[in-house]
């Protein structure tokens, strides 16, 4: 069964805005390029059959040139769902089972992590999804096959999606998953981020800012 991930990333330079009260864009950047690190880690590790990377930022494909998977350019920087629905159409094609996606700013996301998801997902027609901690973003999609419902991302996606599978016909799988579930967003999920386990780059980068204890 062919299985492909798909991550987006838009342009560095407009990475993180709502971090912009709390680090310069010269932090912003470097921590965007350290999350897609730490994401791109995990999927090598978690032997899918191919990693794709969705973006036309030229240092987000070199980036990802040191990690095994393919490029997929846009034309121009449309948004996440256009992102994601470019690469679901490829993997349609191509005749991938199984379609996964994930964002780029879940760094403390796990190789067993997205096993797990790809365990879970039915024989057949099937649709398995990770909220973020929130409850309204969806921070994992697994589809079976590639085009068996579209996406819309931006939140309340979480409940969006549920609901689009069921009209479908489909009866979605839901897990929790604690690296997956932690999308760095607001100036709180910082500290939530540094204070954790020391596995990830993000986590290094940020407390060499002084992070934990610098204000957030």
């Amino acid at each position: 069964m062919t299985t492909v991930a798909a991550v987006p990333v838009k342009d560095l330079d407009n990475a993180k805005q709502r971090l912009i009260p709390v680090l310069s864009p010269a932090e912003r950047r470097a921590l965007a390029q350290a999350m897609l690190e730490d994401v791109l880690g995990a999927l090598s590790r978690a032997g899918l059959d191919a990693v794709w990377v969705v973006t036309r930022d030229r240092e987000v494909v070199e980036l990802a040139r040191r990690f095994a998977v393919t490029i997929l350019e846009e034309a121009e920087n449309r948004g996440h769902t256009e992102a994601v629905t470019l690469a679901q159409a490829q993997a349609t094609r191509m005749g991938a089972d199984r379609f996964l996606t994930i964002p780029g700013d879940v760094p403390r996301v796990t190789a067993d992590e997205i096993r797990a998801v790809c365990r879970v997902a039915e024989p057949g027609r099937s649709a398995v999804f990770v909220p973020s901690r929130s409850g309204f973003g969806t921070n994992a999609a697994l589809l079976s096959p590639p085009a068996v419902m579209p996406f819309k991302f931006g939140e309340p996606s979480f409940a969006n999606h549920l609901s689009a599978a069921r009209t479908r016909g489909l009866e979605p799988r839901v897990l929790e998953l604690p690296g997956l579930g932690l999308d760095i967003d607001g100036p709180e999920d910082l500290t939530t981020l540094a204070t954790g386990p020391d596995g990830t780059e993000s986590a290094r980068l940020l407390r060499s800012w002084g992070f934990p204890r610098r204000p957030a």
